[in-house]
């Protein structure tokens, strides 16, 4: 019958033999890994027991991503596989599954961000190039005016008093902060993110951003590898 998925040819624990008491069922069967690569949608449809139906995903390149503390989700590109715990052979061959860790496209949820709140976010730091004493008076001048003019404010066109104070209102009650790690990755313009959908059953590749002490466990995780 091919893959099986039942366990009565196994040894007990002890390492005796079990008794095989009868064959193999339709119900046993199993079938080959999906191995869902990133690439343009795929997906086929498949009869299960029941009449139920599984969709296997072979090839996909979105998925729906949430950003937990944020409470945003939006349909973004997966662009690498960067971890998984399983194994690193699904590194190399780029396969998606359950758990693994992806690069996502990163550009949805920066302009989410500054049009929800009027404040950029992910914006690259220049490179010091001395003290202000060393710059000439130019340079000194230029950074007066950007820092009166509020550079890290996004300038909305055509927009009223009344969203103006809805913005600020918004900054005030949520004490808007992007944390350094992914205020850095927001600049590269690529975020680390988990999948918890099953390609190979639902067809889907979904997840959430990572954040906090889960990102920095993951990143020292990739660090060792």
């Amino acid at each position: 019958m091919g893959i099986t998925r039942e366990g009565r040819h196994k040894r007990r624990a002890t390492g005796g033999k079990r008794f095989m008491d009868r064959k193999k069922r339709k119900f046993d069967m199993g079938r080959p890994a999906a191995a869902t690569k990133i690439g343009d949608k795929q997906v086929t449809e498949i009869r299960g027991r029941g009449n139920n139906t599984k969709f296997r995903a072979l090839r996909l390149e979105t998925g729906n991503f949430s950003w937990g503390s944020e409470v945003c989700t939006r349909k973004v590109k997966i662009q690498d596989v960067v971890y998984n715990a399983s194994n690193n052979e699904l590194v190399r061959t780029k396969t998606l599954v359950k758990g693994c860790i992806v690069l996502v496209d990163a550009h949805p949820f920066k302009l989410w961000f500054e049009s929800h709140y009027g404040k950029k976010v992910g914006m690259k730091k220049e490179k010091k190039l001395g003290t202000d004493k060393d710059k000439p008076t130019r340079f000194l001048q230029q950074s007066k005016k950007e820092k009166n003019s509020g550079a890290d404010k996004v300038a909305i066109t055509s927009s009223s008093k009344s969203v103006e104070r809805k913005l600020d209102a918004r900054v005030k009650a949520t004490h808007v902060a992007v944390e350094a790690s992914l205020d850095d990755q927001f600049s590269s313009g690529r975020l680390y993110a988990r999948i918890t959908s099953r390609p190979g059953q639902s067809g889907r590749c979904d997840g959430y951003i990572l954040e906090g002490k889960e990102l920095e466990f993951y990143k020292k995780q990739m660090a060792k590898k």
